[in-house]
């Protein structure tokens, strides 16, 4: 073969193999979107909303938030998995992600085959509220007219599968008492129906209630942190109610999907570690309840890896599969 067509195919090769290195040097080059597993209104939303402006700024392009609730989180989640691999569409969703496929028979993605787990922005306590109408003052004085009512109290979380539900569920396990489950494709739509004093009692994310809870329109009987939480000095914790072993928390998290290029996986996470360390966002999430962890792709991937199997047990010993 000629040198100088030998030369050419050579020089062909290296261009071939440099052109997607370019392209992904050059990431992005348009708009991203943020998906989010729940309404408007939640606190995944807000989780979302925080950063999705200086995320933008830091990276260059608009990075709008797009809500797909629906399904316990389902809808959005199955529906980035479909999506390209390419940094363009991120999920972000709360501990849904680790609980629906042990939840939902219609959950059939894999949390760590079929995503990348990418940040870690934060998690915060799930609290027990009532309406700000509602007699009762205290988790046990719920316990005791539960038991008296004989399963006819009702409660509500976010939606079916979430951690406020699996939380509520615990304090059923732990206590014997009865209660209805009436559940809300989202945090918006159930927070309305415990303002209206329709359900009497209300398990949410801290995040979404904190305002609500300052402005006296819910009141919070519990909270399931290990110890009392900072911004509720004076709502005792389960333990100090009496009901042992019924920790939980719920964290909200920003995903993409897997096969997405290690350099794009590492500039998003890289930003998002930037912008979670500055003190004025720190300080946004702190108002709504949502300390800040910026726990990064290995140490995430950890914790999905241990939460899985945790909220499994749960689910099994309660009985909640969903068809």
């Amino acid at each position: 073969m000629p040198r100088a067509l030998v030369r050419t195919l050579f020089f062909a090769a290296m261009l071939a193999l440099a052109a997607p290195l370019g392209a992904q040097a050059q990431y992005p080059d348009r708009q991203i979107t943020m998906v989010v597993c729940f309404p408007a209104g939640g606190g995944t939303d807000i989780a979302a909303r925080i950063i999705n402006t200086p995320l933008g700024e830091a990276l260059g392009k608009p990075v709008i938030v797009e809500n797909r609730g629906g399904a316990g989180g389902n809808i959005a989640i199955t529906a980035v998995s479909r999506m390209a691999a390419d940094g363009y569409t991120l999920l972000v969703c709360s501990s849904a992600f680790v609980v629906n496929p042990s939840l939902y028979a219609q959950a059939t993605y894999d949390p760590l085959k079929d995503f990348v787990p990418l940040m870690v922005i934060g998690a915060s306590p799930n609290v027990f509220v009532v309406p700000a109408q509602s007699p009762v003052k205290s988790m046990k004085e719920f316990i005791e007219k539960a038991k008296e009512a004989g399963g006819k109290l009702n409660w509500t979380s976010p939606g079916a599968g979430t951690t406020p539900q699996l939380a509520g569920e615990l304090i059923k396990l732990r206590t014997g008492i009865q209660m209805q489950h009436i559940p809300f494709p989202g945090a918006g739509p159930a927070t309305t129906a415990v303002l209206a004093g329709q359900v009497d009692l209300y398990t949410a994310n801290l995040g979404s209630m904190q305002a609500l809870i300052d402005s006296g329109k819910l009141r919070p009987i519990a909270v399931t942190s290990s110890k009392r939480w900072p911004t509720l000095p004076d709502v005792p914790t389960l333990d100090e109610a009496g009901i042992k072993d019924a920790e939980s928390d719920t964290f909200q998290a920003v995903y993409v999907r897997a096969d997405t290029p290690q350099p794009v996986v590492d500039r998003l996470a890289k930003e998002l570690a930037i912008i979670l360390a500055r003190p004025d966002i720190k300080d946004k999430y702190d108002k709504v309840g949502l300390p800040v962890l910026a726990e990064g792709p290995a140490a995430f991937r950890k914790r999905v890896e241990r939460e899985v199997p945790m909220y499994k047990a749960i689910i099994d010993k309660a009985g909640l599969r969903i068809p």
